[in-house]
């Protein structure tokens, strides 16, 4: 998967959890959790982007993780959301899938990237 595709992709999860969000009940709870889940959720992309812009290798890393746990956190509070039945699972299930995917996607993203610094780092070392 390709910078644009994985722009395009964390968009749309943003979108999706904006139109889920519209369909939460409007209790004091669910204001609550769905405000939080918003803030996460749209953060994954906007972060990504972020990071694609990153000045060094360090800097993509250290962005590409905050990405990592946006996705997480999304996947979260999508968790709660089913646990307590504020909305159908299978209304929620799909998105939850899709944080979890995400979230795999940039900690292999994080983790590769992490290696090739430390392995220019050694290899300067040992020059």
């Amino acid at each position: 998967m390709d910078e644009q595709e994985l722009r395009d992709r964390t968009k749309a999860f943003a979108l999706r959890v904006m139109k889920l969000a519209e369909a939460m009940p409007k209790t004091q709870a669910s204001k609550i959790v769905t405000n939080q889940l918003l803030r996460c959720a749209t953060s994954v992309g906007a972060n990504y982007r972020a990071a694609c812009r990153g000045r060094s290798k360090a800097d993509f890393v250290s962005k590409i993780g905050i990405v990592e746990e946006e996705a997480d956190e999304s996947a979260y509070w999508l968790e709660l959301i089913m646990e307590n039945n504020l909305l159908n699972q299978k209304k929620v299930q799909p998105l939850h899938r899709e944080a979890e995917e995400l979230r795999k996607i940039f900690t292999s993203s994080r983790l590769t990237a992490s290696r090739s610094r430390n392995q220019k780092s050694s290899t300067k070392n040992q020059k």
